[in-house]
């Protein structure tokens, strides 16, 4: 849609719906930091084994590479509603099982490992659903402050991190385990008070949907996204940030604790850095509106110059690399914004859940390949010069896929949304 095109007044952003599913956001994602990061800490507590909790890790994570795909065709023939308020309730009695064990004190590592398996299944799964439902509150005009907001939220669940230590010191796991299955109590009883009426399956309610029905609406939403050259072309690009991410995750760390004294704590300083980056740019978009016609060029821009910000960062004097991170921060925010609300807005909600589940997909793997490709290379070569090599391998992922591809995501990004 042009610039030029007359648009009615935009509804306001804080409908009834809208205002339930952000408020029960807020209390899951929050509980669920907490408790997730002191399960982390338990683990190394109770085992003292470093291999236990990257497999504490590795078992969380392992679901996220297929029930995203998996879970897509569902989420686009029954109510992604339902599905978010069961998986809450599910979720919450999962962690209440786990504060009895601790309690009662059945507890052993064989059954975190299962019930971890299942908390990541039941995220990968949630992660969808809430991606394709969220956009459907959204009243129409407004995807960019609604997704404004989610990603403040999204950072402000960082901070709690400190604050699970703390909890985790002072009252132990299991009362935090408990606090956690009442935030997802809370947020479930919250979510089926939303009125929407879900339209997007309604000519499909009354087929017979059996494996044969599945394999079809999958192979579908497979070749909706190859046809859609805009959207692959988004879709490719943004696994390779997730492969530069998980090169990240892999080395930063070792890095600062091996080269600084105190290291670990510059590296988080450096994080805090990039958040109050991510903060100052969630509260920006939910204030002022990006140019329609300029996204597409804002975006591109923000994928090039963070991609080379963190190939370089490594051979920075640390002040710089703090200011660094503050504007690729900023820069990820921004391209975050433009990216999911255009994509949300441009995708029909018939084909959504397939859409998402895909692109979960392909970025939990990418990370992962990140990660595996890191550890191996770190063996033959340093820190630094991996993360420039990555670095400018995504900058020119940006330039040859996105760039290459302007006319097509330029259809999907510059649109008023």
């Amino acid at each position: 849609m042009s610039d030029n095109h007359k648009l009615k007044p935009a509804a306001p952003l804080w409908s009834r719906d809208f205002t339930i599913i952000t408020v029960g956001s807020i209390i899951s994602m929050l509980g669920s930091t907490i408790s997730g990061f002191a399960l982390g800490l338990m683990v190394l507590d109770y085992t003292g084994s470093t291999f236990y909790y990257a497999l504490f890790v590795f078992l969380f994570t392992l679901p996220s590479i297929v029930m995203p795909l998996i879970a897509g065709p569902y989420l686009d023939k029954y109510s992604r509603k339902r599905t978010i308020y069961t998986l809450d309730f599910i979720s919450s009695a999962i962690y209440l099982f786990f504060a009895s064990s601790l309690i009662f004190g059945f507890f052993n590592f064989p059954l975190l490992a299962a019930g971890t398996f299942i908390i990541g299944a039941i995220n990968s799964v949630y992660r969808v659903a809430y991606t394709s439902f969220y956009p459907l509150l959204i009243p129409e005009g407004n995807y960019q402050k609604a997704y404004s907001i989610a990603s403040i939220l999204e950072v402000m669940t960082a901070f709690a991190v400190p604050l699970s230590k703390l909890l985790y010191d002072k009252i132990g796991l299991a009362p935090l385990l408990i606090a956690n299955a009442v935030t997802y109590f809370l947020a479930a009883c919250m979510e089926t008070q939303i009125k929407h009426v879900e339209t997007y399956n309604e000519e499909r309610k009354d087929e017979t949907y059996g494996i044969k029905k599945y394999l079809s609406d999958f192979k579908e939403g497979l070749h909706y996204l190859i046809e859609e050259k805009g959207l692959l072309a988004i879709t490719t690009h943004f696994t390779v940030i997730s492969v530069l991410g998980g090169v990240g995750s892999v080395l930063l760390l070792p890095y600062f604790k091996n080269t600084f004294e105190n290291g670990e704590y510059l590296y988080m300083i450096i994080g805090g850095a990039s958040m109050v980056g991510r903060l100052l740019g969630g509260s920006l978009y939910y204030k002022f509106k990006l140019p329609a016609s300029r996204k597409f060029a804002i975006a591109l821009v923000a994928y090039v110059v963070s991609a080379m910000g963190e190939g370089i960062i490594l051979f920075l004097p640390f002040k710089v690399m703090a200011i660094v991170y503050f504007i690729s921060g900023l820069l990820s925010v921004t391209s975050y914004n433009i990216r999911i609300a255009s994509t949300q807005g441009y995708v029909p909600d018939m084909k959504k859940g397939r859409f998402n589940g895909t692109f979960e997909m392909l970025n939990t793997s990418g990370a992962l390949i990140g990660e595996i490709i890191a550890g191996a290379l770190s063996i033959f070569t340093g820190e630094r010069i991996l993360m420039l090599i990555f670095g400018i391998l995504t900058a020119a992922s940006a330039i040859i896929v996105i760039g290459g591809s302007k006319r097509h995501v330029s259809k999907i990004y510059n649109r008023t949304a």
